[in-house]
C-alpha cells in the first residue's frame, strides 16, 4: 500500500468517526434522502439556499451506512456551501472517487457516490424537474 493511499484511508476513516456538517437544519430550502440497497447505506442530506436561489448557504446530512459512503457525506457536506446548484448538477462519480483518494473498489462505487446522487436528485425535485421519491442507488 502506498503513503498517499494509506493517507486517504485515514482521512476516510476520520470522517467516518468525525463527520462533519452531520445532523439536520431547522428550515431548509430542501431536503432529501437516499439509500443503497446493496450496501444498506441510507443518507439524507439538507439544504439552504442563498436568497439568489442559486448558491448552496448550509448542507448538513445524517444517515447511517459504511465508512466510505459517511466519509463521502461528510466531504461533500464541507464543499457544497457556496456551490451552485449547476456546479453540483455537473459533479461526476469521478468528482466523489477523486474526493475519497481514487482508489474506491467497483463493489464499493455505489457507496461513494451515494451522497452526490442524494443532492442532484433533491436539486431536481427542488427545481420541480422530477416526482418527489427516494433516491435508490442502482447504478
Amino acid at each position: 500500500m502506498s503513503m498517499g493511499s494509506d493517507m486517504y484511508r485515514q482521512q476516510i476513516l476520520d470522517h467516518y468517526k468525525n463527520p462533519r456538517n452531520y445532523g439536520e437544519l431547522d428550515s431548509p430550502t430542501f431536503s432529501h434522502r437516499g439509500y443503497n440497497p446493496s450496501c444498506g447505506d441510507e443518507i439524507e442530506f439538507d439544504i439552504e439556499l442563498a436568497d439568489d436561489g442559486e448558491t448552496i448557504e448550509a448542507a448538513t446530512f445524517h444517515g447511517e451506512g459504511c465508512a466510505i459512503s459517511q466519509a463521502a457525506a461528510s466531504m461533500l457536506g464541507e464543499r457544497l456551501p457556496g456551490m451552485t446548484l449547476a456546479e453540483v448538477e455537473a459533479m461526476d462519480r469521478e468528482d466523489m472517487t477523486e474526493m475519497l483518494g481514487g482508489d474506491i473498489s467497483p463493489m464499493r462505487i455505489k457507496c461513494a457516490v451515494l451522497a452526490e446522487k442524494v443532492v442532484q436528485d433533491g436539486i431536481e425535485i427542488y427545481r420541480g424537474e422530477r416526482d418527489p421519491e427516494t433516491t435508490e442507488i442502482s447504478e
